[in-house]
């Protein structure tokens, strides 16, 4: 697969939402321990209802079509994550606003900008111990290859982000909670990775199991 039509995204967004249905209880668990113990019906929630609502919104414009559907997710699942993940949709879909397709440099503009999305929405920075630390760390490694090697492919960028976000997702055992009621918990924090970073981690292992074929 060297690139994603937008009659395709729904494909791709449906593995993400099935990642979530296979993790909803583990999510669940996590953040019962740190929050309000619904992150994994949020999320797979909002991913489940994603591939229907690009169907209804897809045009020549894969970026367009993001921003629409992730304005559209958004009223499906009004929670503090929820709004998150939209924004980092719409986000990502604004730094592909005219594109027809995603590419590997595509996919590595729409990670980076899905995670602007998220820290201008949730006003957080590296380190903070957020989703923004596993997402900031996959849209790195996404440059990275891309910057060692103009010619990497669509697989190659992806794995690449998907390792990314792994290693922020381990960093975050040693970070302090700032946020919500995760800093209310904060002393429970520590060796712990934070739910948010492990639900980013899986949204893009959804869309790594599209791009490679993979169940």
């Amino acid at each position: 697969m060297t690139e994603i039509l937008c009659n395709e995204l729904p494909a791709l967004f449906q593995k993400v939402a099935d990642k979530f249905m296979e993790k909803k209880e583990e999510l669940c668990e996590m953040d019962a321990a740190m929050g309000d113990g619904d992150l994994g019906l949020t999320m797979s929630k909002g991913f489940s209802a994603l591939p229907d609502i690009i169907k209804a919104n897809c045009s020549d414009d894969i970026g367009m079509t993001l921003v629409k559907s992730g304005m559209k997710m958004a009223s499906v699942v009004p929670s503090t994550m929820g709004t998150l993940m939209s924004s980092g949709i719409m986000n990502g879909g604004m730094a592909l606003k005219g594109r027809t397709a995603i590419d590997a440099s595509s996919l590595a503009l729409y990670i980076r900008g899905f995670a602007d999305g998220i820290q201008k929405r949730g006003k957080c920075k590296r380190g903070d111990r957020t989703i923004l630390d596993a997402m900031l760390s996959a849209a790195d490694k996404a440059e990275a290859v891309l910057s060692g090697n103009p010619e990497a492919t669509l697989q190659g960028v992806m794995n690449a982000a998907v390792e990314g976000a792994k290693e922020g997702v381990e960093a975050t055992k040693e970070m302090v909670p700032v946020f919500g009621k995760a800093a209310v918990f904060a002393a429970k924090a520590k060796g712990v990775p934070d739910q948010g970073a492990t639900a980013a981690f899986y949204m893009l292992s959804g869309m790594q199991a599209y791009i490679d074929g993979t169940s």
